[in-house]
């Protein structure tokens, strides 16, 4: 899958979400203008080493690139009516986030509305953090996917044997 954060502002937010991809083998797309440089200290520091395990790309003009998408997208918004356990995840997906401080455009709600899922909370609640927020879509994505391990690099097609989490047995990773 593509983790795809729409202008980040918090570094350590981004480092996370960088950590989060390294260990269930997602890419990560950053759409710009960043609130941060890539060199950053905490950058590096919230994403320790695990910036080197990451196909990250970066975006000038994300509505383009979705135009043009032929995969599945999604994005994840507090304002959105459905659940963010609705859809059925694939490999091939885009999950998209909105910036920390101003989420998403209305350019693409008012394009895609269908596309727009929630994590639930109580009324009350603005949002959950970002790096929390994608944790939570990207396991659960992960989850549809039986957790399947998957590596954007390297991605082998053969099938083969692997051992899931504890409670899940071996299963055969299919040809994509």
């Amino acid at each position: 899958m593509k983790i795809v954060l729409f202008q980040p502002q918090i570094p350590q937010n981004t480092g996370n979400i960088v950590r989060t991809c390294s260990v269930t083998g997602n890419s990560l797309v950053l759409i710009r203008p960043l609130g941060f440089s890539t060199s950053s200290r905490m950058l590096k520091r919230a994403g320790l080493d695990y910036w080197e395990g990451v196909d990250v790309g970066y975006l000038e003009d994300l509505f383009s690139y979705l135009t043009a998408l032929t995969t599945p997208f999604y994005f994840f918004s507090s304002h959105a009516e459905k659940f963010y356990t609705e859809p059925d995840y694939t490999t091939q997906d885009h999950l998209i986030f909105g910036s920390e401080t101003e989420g998403l455009p209305p350019q693409y709600r008012e394009k895609w509305p269908e596309k727009f899922f929630k994590i639930p909370m109580k009324p009350e609640s603005r949002c959950l953090n970002l790096s929390n927020a994608a944790s939570i879509v990207i396991y659960e994505a992960w989850r549809k996917q039986q957790f399947i391990p998957h590596s954007v690099k390297n991605f082998d097609t053969t099938p083969s044997t692997i051992v899931k989490p504890r409670g899940f047995g071996a299963v055969q990773i299919p040809s994509f």
